[in-house]
C-alpha cells in the first residue's frame, strides 16, 4: 500500500540541480497555485473538512498551509539574498494549522494569496544568477540551506500537498 503521507515520495536532495533541472523546478513553483486551485475546485465544505488521510490534516488545512509555508520560503529566499547566512526562525506548522484563521477563512483567500505570492517569488527566482543559488540561510534544526536546495524542497512541497488532495479525491470518487 502507498504511504498516504507521501503520495509523491519523501523529499530527497541529490545535490545541485543542472540548469535544465532548475528550469523544471521553477516551472513546478510557478504552476503550484494553479494546481492547488484545480485540486480543490468544486469541493463542498464537508469535503474541504475531510482529512486527506487518517489522523492527517483536512483539505482546508492543507489549502491554508501551502501559502503559509511558501510565504516563509519566499522570506527565507529574500533573507539569503540580502544577508550573509542568516539564521531563520522556524515555525510550528501543526500549530498554525489549528489557528482560527485556518478554520474560518474561505479557501479562496489562501488561493489568491498563493497566486500573488508565487507571482512575486517566481519573478525573484528567475532573476537569480548562478552564484545566487549558492547563497544560504541557516535553519536552527537543519543547518545551512542553499537556495538551490530550497528550490528543490519547495518544488516538491507544492506537488506533495496537491497530491494529498488529488489522491483523496480519487479514493473517494470526488
Amino acid at each position: 500500500m502507498t504511504d498516504l503521507r507521501y503520495p509523491v515520495g519523501k523529499f530527497t536532495y541529490h545535490g545541485p540541480p543542472t540548469p535544465e533541472q532548475r528550469e523544471e523546478l521553477l516551472h513546478h513553483i510557478e504552476q503550484a497555485p494553479a494546481r492547488l486551485r484545480a485540486a480543490v475546485k468544486g469541493l463542498a465544505p464537508q469535503q474541504l473538512d475531510t482529512p486527506y488521510r487518517p489522523e492527517g490534516w483536512t483539505v482546508r488545512q492543507v489549502a491554508h498551509h501551502v501559502p503559509d509555508s511558501h510565504l516563509n520560503a519566499y522570506l527565507r529566499t529574500k533573507l539569503a539574498l540580502t544577508e550573509e547566512d542568516p539564521t531563520i526562525k522556524p515555525y510550528f506548522e501543526d500549530r498554525w494549522a489549528q489557528l482560527a484563521d485556518t478554520q474560518a477563512t474561505p479557501v479562496e483567500v489562501s488561493l489568491a494569496l498563493l497566486d500573488s505570492l508565487h507571482d512575486r517569488w517566481i519573478r525573484l527566482l528567475r532573476s537569480l544568477q548562478p552564484e545566487d543559488w549558492k547563497r544560504t540561510f541557516r535553519h536552527p534544526e537543519l543547518g545551512a540551506m542553499s537556495l538551490e536546495k530550497n528550490l528543490v524542497l519547495y518544488a516538491w512541497h507544492g506537488r506533495h500537498h496537491v497530491a494529498h488532495i488529488t489522491a483523496l479525491r480519487e479514493r473517494n470518487g470526488w
